[in-house]
């Protein structure tokens, strides 16, 4: 499959980049390892509300993805989703992208916009063999929620995030953590407690308790220098952090800054015809927004369609000057 522009990662900042491309008139592919569109916003947080996104008082997660894809789909851009990219070679003046299972990709360019990387929920060792059966890292859709009752697991930002967006859905909503400190912002642990959510403090989700037709029903939880108890159990977030890593990216021969692909000021790497925007890119002073991506995704790609075509103009002119 031959395209002008590859862009590996579907967050917001390559949902963007697929927009501009097409605005330049490039075709496109858009690559990525989650199964749905987003990025991290689908995968963490779909029901949070953003409010630093130029334009929106506050829009909530899904929304601005949905918002994203169809801001692209007029230009039909190739969705290759639940796909990891493997491998890049350069090749007659274009790039090979491997992906697994063996498809090769030809490009013009590739533009990478991969966020933090792949990330692996931490595990809950109590909840092992549960995944997809009563226990999930996220909440694709507070829907399936409405009337259970939840446990999420934590302390973080995330887990409170959780315990607000589940509390007006769910029939109850606790929260256990292992400790008595939480990591979360007080301001959002200060709301949770304000909405009557239950927290356990000092304890652990020691097991899952199966009805007789294999569903969750509870959960058994030691309490640190209190009494162990059973909590009722509908479903379990595990809400324990990520591990992130960049993965094959890393031996592209690209310039690696902590985690970071660093890039200049047209966001090139170190590698011909190789482009990097939004989280995943590195360079003094970078402040990592989804509106600095958005930025970035723009400038990566006039740059791109001058690489692809000297006599393309940098600037392309505003969109509100197209018909």
């Amino acid at each position: 499959m031959d395209y002008d522009l590859v862009v590996i990662g579907a967050g917001p900042t390559g949902l963007f980049a697929a927009y501009y491309a097409g605005f330049r008139g490039l075709s496109m592919a858009v690559v990525d390892s989650l199964p749905e569109p987003g990025g991290q916003v689908t995968a963490m947080y779909p029901e949070k509300m953003i409010y630093d996104v130029g334009g929106f008082p506050a829009i909530r997660g899904r929304d601005l993805v949905q918002g994203l894809v169809d801001q692209a789909a007029p230009w039909k851009p190739d969705y290759l989703l639940g796909r990891k990219a493997e491998k890049l070679e350069s090749v007659d003046g274009g790039l090979e992208l491997t992906l697994d299972g063996g498809d090769v990709l030809r490009a013009g360019a590739v533009l990478i916009t991969a966020g933090i990387g792949e990330f692996t929920p931490r595990p809950l060792p109590a909840g092992d063999g549960w995944l997809g059966r009563g226990m999930v890292h996220f909440v694709p859709t507070l829907a399936a929620h409405a009337g259970q009752h939840v446990v999420v697991v934590g302390g973080g930002d995330s887990a409170f995030d959780w315990c607000l967006a589940l509390q007006p859905v769910a029939a109850s909503v606790t929260l256990v953590h292992r400790r008595a400190k939480f990591r979360a912002a007080e301001s959002i642990v200060r709301q949770v407690r304000e909405l009557g959510v239950r927290l356990v403090t000092d304890a652990e989700v020691a097991r899952f308790v199966e009805a007789p037709d294999g569903s969750l029903t509870a959960v058994d939880v030691t309490v640190k220098g209190g009494a162990d108890e059973q909590l009722r159990a509908d479903a379990v977030v595990a809400a324990l952090g990520f591990t992130a890593d960049l993965g094959p990216i890393e031996s592209w021969g690209l310039e690696i800054d902590h985690r970071a692909i660093s890039v200049d000021s047209t966001m090139a790497t170190a590698r011909p015809r190789v482009y990097a925007a939004g989280d995943v890119a590195a360079y003094p002073g970078k402040v990592k927004l989804i509106a600095t991506g958005f930025g970035e995704a723009a400038t990566a790609v006039n740059n791109i369609a001058v690489a692809l075509n000297p006599e393309a103009h940098l600037f392309p002119g505003h969109s509100s000057n197209v018909e």
